[in-house]
């Protein structure tokens, strides 16, 4: 498989199916495509239609249309604007499921702070911008950063600040503890492409 093919499923395997769940502030989800903040994805017609039909859940999430445009959904939206293919792959993995859950912007920017955070107070390489963005800088830096190390420490920086976002969302609402399982699941190690740990 692919290394998309290998993050999308770890990344379906978090989001789950089909749901509408009034606490949830992206409201009616489809793997993890909020129609709140993605009102214009096709799939959303097909989805209609099947309601309209009377069936829901398991005509929704059993629909290979639906699967498909999902699939090319997280590419475009998510993995080509991440350069995934161009990343290690387990670091890659980690951008996705982080950007899917939280935002591009927000999983690029947990991705610099780490790498800043890491290079020796600039010894190592220059520190980089904090913009959340997937610019030359931010690639450059990466690169001299595994120059050196591993991936496994950056990892963990990026797991820490992505629980310590999760941890301030159920502070600030009480109402959003109940997805506290399903988000620290996400920032657990994940294994690598290989099946190894990194």
């Amino acid at each position: 498989m692919e290394a998309f093919d290998l993050a999308l499923a770890r990344t379906l395997a978090n989001e789950g199916g089909y749901v509408n769940d009034p606490d949830d502030s992206g409201g009616e989800t489809y793997r993890g495509i909020s129609r709140v903040n993605f009102p214009g994805w096709p799939g959303w017609g097909y989805i209609d239609q099947i309601k309209a039909h009377g069936m829901v859940k398991r005509e929704i999430e059993a629909n290979a249309d639906l699967a498909r445009l999902g699939a090319q959904f997280y590419r475009e939206q998510f993995w080509d604007r991440l350069a995934g293919d161009a990343l290690p792959p387990d670091v890659a993995a980690e951008l996705f499921d982080t950007a899917v859950n939280t935002g591009v912007h927000r999983a690029v920017l947990w991705m610099q702070q780490a790498l800043n955070l890491l290079n020796r107070n600039a010894t190592d390489y220059p520190d980089i911008v904090e913009d959340g963005v997937m610019g030359p800088g931010t690639t450059r830096a990466l690169e001299s950063y595994l120059k050196q190390n591993t991936t496994g420490p950056l990892l963990k920086v990026m797991n820490v600040l992505q629980g310590q976002h999760y941890i301030d969302c159920m502070r600030k609402s009480p109402t959003q503890e109940k997805y506290a399982r399903g988000w620290l699941n996400r920032v657990a190690m994940q294994p690598t492409a290989q099946g190894g740990q990194t």
